[in-house]
């Protein structure tokens, strides 16, 4: 396992510096609506208190600040070095300050009990080993009636779709990713990622054997990305 975490730390170190625009690129750019529509989900008043857990170059941190107009604290974690890096630069760029960023583990979070108001992580959850252990985590930090809002890549489940989506997805994406990025690896990786990831119904039954409650789910961009919304009682 350890051999595993090694090899997906490395991999987004190594594609950090054009993972972006290959978000942009591979996603045909609706990853800015997921984000949107993923923010719009946790209903957070002003000045409340959130995490963005996996937060890599802090595209979802920045779509909570500029949604809340600046009135939120947000703090970011990555264990992936490189992508923090980014991340710093794009908020001094941004000239964002109600962002933190800290080098850590989702499942050894840095934080006390009862801390936050919403936990987002997007794209990270499938890549996490220890996952049920890490929604743990997630509701330990969490203050009563908080919401952990999921974003992940999902699998069409039937349909002529299904069968154009995999044959992109398993074929050109790791072309175009390999190519751009210098990482074939990578790309390789994230189709494989993606179809072992469960579906929704049962990735929320996760979330409730962690204690989450009012669990719902709603599939996006023909099934391809599913956000998942879950409330600590």
């Amino acid at each position: 396992m350890n051999e595993e975490l090694d090899f997906v730390k490395e991999m987004f170190d190594k594609i950090s510096p054009r993972y972006d625009f290959l978000n942009r690129l591979l996603s045909f750019r609706q990853d800015k609506f997921w984000r949107s529509q993923m923010v719009c989900a946790a209903k957070l008043a002003t000045d409340s208190r959130v995490m963005d857990v996996a937060c890599g170059t802090c595209d979802v941190a920045l779509e909570i600040s500029a949604q809340l107009k600046g009135r939120v604290k947000i703090f970011g974690i990555d264990f992936s070095p490189g992508m923090l890096s980014l991340g710093r630069q794009k908020l001094l760029h941004k000239k964002n300050s109600a962002i933190d960023l800290l080098n850590a583990d989702a499942l050894h979070l840095p934080f006390r009990p009862d801390k936050f108001d919403a936990v987002f992580i997007a794209f990270g959850i499938r890549n996490i080993m220890g996952r049920k252990e890490a929604i743990q985590e997630f509701y330990k930090v969490l203050k009563k009636n908080g919401r952990l809002v999921v974003l992940e890549l999902t699998t069409p489940e039937k349909g002529f779709f299904r069968q154009i989506y995999l044959g992109y997805f398993k074929r050109v994406l790791p072309l175009i990713g390999s190519f751009f990025s210098k990482h074939a690896k990578a790309y390789s990786y994230l189709p494989e990622s993606v179809l072992n990831f469960p579906d929704p119904v049962c990735f929320s039954k996760t979330m409730k054997t962690a204690g989450f409650e009012q669990i719902r789910f709603k599939q996006m961009t023909f099934g391809i990305v599913t956000l998942f919304v879950g409330t600590k009682g």
